[in-house]
């Protein structure tokens, strides 16, 4: 890892598409940054080994074995911290995090989100873009902040809503574009 090659820690809960597309891009001799660490909330998220496959430090803080969310979020800031991470990819990650782990976090975490923000922030949202017979759709690289989907945009993607798409088309769309804009956004926010 070179000087300038910032290292990321990549939150997820499942099988981790995201999170392999910047493993993927990081491999790039001019990539700026290095995903080092990956974290599931899951034992079982199926990331985890993709992750020890690419010889990625991977670890399981599991939402089950601590008393409380806090407790939870202290184990994962504390391995964070023990890893000499500087930025936070979520990437799939199905908890939302407190505003006292964003506060430590500030302006170092950034998420990919369904939508284009600030349209459907939260769940659902290719059903949500659907229903309201939008034309676009797409996807949005935020900094996270104390308030759900509501962080600064980093860079967004679009994917035309087509005659006869039903939930499972438009995600799989969308999810092209997740996997070329996360890496892209990676890059500009550990550029700047």
């Amino acid at each position: 890892m070179s000087e300038r090659e910032k290292r990321v820690a990549v939150l997820i809960s499942g099988r981790g598409s995201n999170m392999k597309a910047l493993v993927a891009a990081s491999r790039a001799p001019d990539y700026p940054a290095k995903i080092v660490l990956v974290i599931s909330n899951k034992q079982d998220a199926a990331g985890l080994e993709f992750a020890r496959s690419e010889n990625i430090t991977a670890i399981a803080i599991d939402a089950k074995a601590y008393q409380d969310r806090a407790a939870q979020e202290d184990a994962i800031h504390q391995t964070l911290i023990e890893h000499n991470i500087e930025l936070i990819c979520l990437a799939g990650y199905m908890r939302i995090l407190t505003e006292n782990f964003v506060a430590k976090w500030s302006g170092k975490i950034l998420n990919i989100h369904p939508s284009l923000l600030p349209k459907y922030p939260g769940l659902n949202t290719h059903q949500r873009a659907l229903d309201a017979g939008d034309k676009e759709h797409g996807c949005t690289v935020h900094i996270v902040t104390g308030e759900l989907d509501a962080g600064p945009i980093v860079a967004q993607a679009e994917v035309p809503v087509l005659p006869g798409d039903d939930v499972d088309s438009l995600t799989a769309r969308v999810l092209i574009e997740e996997h070329k804009l996360y890496p892209r956004a990676l890059a500009m926010a550990v550029s700047k």
